[in-house]
């Protein structure tokens, strides 16, 4: 189900409720995000931002360095709260009985899966599709109409089954929504006493659920979880992408204030775009501290969670162990899984608010060239950026970094390959018949090793070759004191490096066969 229909189920269903019903969840926290307006979808922003991320730094990879969304733009973005217990428990093999007691829904044997129709329909949600010609707001208006005969009127029991029967499609079609069609019972554990909800950390959660989603498969092409998120982040930190609209300044939480720009370009066309757009995105525009006038007038979340501000503090997602990675469905799981056990280290990490952001690096400059070593030219994922010189320095000082350790790899196996020619040689004769016993032939031994330390030492001309990248740095650092004539000197700069990294590839390829090669005559040689 698309993301923008569970939007407006949930919030049909939310405005449905009756005054005791809104209050019990604003007393939860959610209230916040469900003032939000629907957002429109941008697939292709989100996915422009998938492109980048680094799933080992757990950070997005731009040609300035690493951005990560953290718990402050949670909370500012959001509205949901940071503070309070871990959203962790237990997860059971079998959620039938659970279902039955706190849903009163069905849930076949040996799944952890809720009909999402079935589901709907307890709330009164018989008719989901919408209508030739309706628009959005007759559209939630109807869905809120219909919902509305089905809920109960008075706090109850059948108001409890309610809330949890909202929560659950909150929670599993909204905020911490993955692919498919049904909604998981994970948080059914975490809804037994209503009263305690609201003291857990959904909006760490949220940011851990996150993650999860953009180090999932590059092949997915959309995000899971509340979406507007990641683009709201986008639209206050890299505002020169022109991707937002700040329709409503001065509401909160921020998110609120925004709406997405419409964009009737093909997708594909649209990504080429924002890649270009990112890789050519000017240093200055980048905003590092969005929130340095916002006050927090209008916004308690954010007095409880200021002490989680500008702090490092992982909590694991209570359904994906780090270590191995467990099916969505959790079908198949025969025993259950104690979290709080399992992901000790991350809870008591954030029983302690976490630990102060702390970087090595002594000065900006040395962060950046530690940076530019790691990454060199790898974060530029268009092929026609225009180039910016600190940038192109910083990438052909790491290229060149990169060349010499490959140089330095190849004259090792050069010189592995010429003791083992010369020890085949010195076999003579003896060696041959207990050679051909093995079924092998010294001669024939010694012209494959022969040819490999030719192929070697011409693998190791090439990577000598890269050794060029070095001129081609100073000849950008002198491009700097010369801006007017910079941009096509630039584009041979470029050309050059490129011929340069294409050689150097088809070098590295050729030192792999070596390798391969040599293994294989280690086993044919003569014991």
């Amino acid at each position: 189900m698309r993301a923008r229909v569970s939007w407006t189920l949930v919030l049909a269903v939310f405005l449905a409720f009756p005054p005791f019903q809104r209050e019990r969840v604003e007393e939860m926290g959610f209230g916040e995000i469900l003032r939000m307006g629907r957002m429109r979808v941008d697939p292709a922003l989100t996915q422009a931002l998938r492109s980048r991320w680094d799933t080992e730094a757990t950070a997005f990879a731009f040609p300035w360095g690493h951005m990560i969304p953290s718990l402050e733009d949670v909370s500012r973005i959001t509205g949901l709260r940071i503070y309070g217990r871990p959203v962790s428990g237990y997860t059971y093999p079998c959620y039938h009985e659970l279902a039955e007691q706190l849903l009163d829904l069905p849930v076949e044997r040996r799944s952890s899966l809720v009909p999402r129709v079935a589901l709907q329909e307890s709330l009164g949600l018989y008719e989901a599709g919408k209508n030739a010609g309706e628009s959005e707001d007759e559209y939630l208006e109807r869905l809120s109409r219909v919902s509305w005969r089905e809920l109960a009127s008075e706090p109850g029991q059948q108001a409890d089954l309610d809330l949890r029967r909202f929560l659950v499609l909150f929670l599993g079609r909204l905020l911490f929504a993955t692919r498919g069609d049904a909604v998981h019972c994970r948080f059914l554990p975490l809804l037994g006493d209503l009263g305690e909800v609201g003291g857990y950390a959904w909006g760490a959660a949220f940011l851990a659920h996150q993650f999860d989603g953009l180090s999932a498969s590059e092949r997915q092409t959309s995000m899971s979880g509340f979406y507007p998120f990641l683009q709201v982040w986008a639209y206050l930190h890299l505002p020169a992408l022109g991707r937002g609209d700040l329709a409503r300044p001065g509401l909160v939480p921020i998110a609120r204030r925004w709406d997405s720009r419409r964009d009737t370009r093909h997708l594909a066309n649209q990504l080429e775009h924002l890649q270009e757009a990112i890789d050519n995105y000017p240093y200055l525009d980048v905003v590092w501290q969005p929130y340095l006038g916002e006050g927090y007038e209008g916004q308690p979340w954010l007095v409880q969670a200021r002490p989680y501000f500008g702090r490092s503090s992982v909590v694991e997602f209570p359904v994906w162990d780090r270590f191995r990675r467990l099916g969505r469905s959790f079908r198949g799981l025969h025993d259950m899984t104690d979290w709080r056990e399992r992901a000790r280290e991350q809870i008591e990490n954030w029983e302690c608010k976490g630990k102060a952001v702390k970087s090595d690096a002594t000065t900006d400059d040395a962060d950046l060239q530690a940076y530019a070593l790691k990454y060199g030219g790898k974060v530029y994922k268009s092929a026609r950026h225009q180039v910016d010189v600190t940038g192109e320095i910083a990438s052909l000082r790491a290229l060149l970094h990169s060349a010499v350790q490959d140089r330095e790899a190849a004259q090792r196996q050069t010189a592995e390959l010429r003791s083992e020619l010369e020890r085949v040689r010195g076999t003579g004769a003896g060696g041959a018949s207990s050679s051909r016993s093995a079924g092998g032939s010294p001669s024939l031994l010694e012209a494959q090793l022969a040819r490999a330390v030719l192929r070697a030492e011409e693998a190791q001309r090439h990577l000598e070759e890269r050794r060029d990248l070095q001129l081609t740095t100073e000849h950008a650092m002198e491009l700097q004191g010369e801006r007017d004539r910079f941009r096509g000197e630039a584009q041979a700069t470029r050309s050059e490096r490129d011929q340069l990294r294409i050689r150097a590839e088809a070098a590295e390829a050729q030192v792999a066969e070596v390798t391969r090669e040599l293994a294989m005559l280690r086993v044919q040689r003569p014991p």
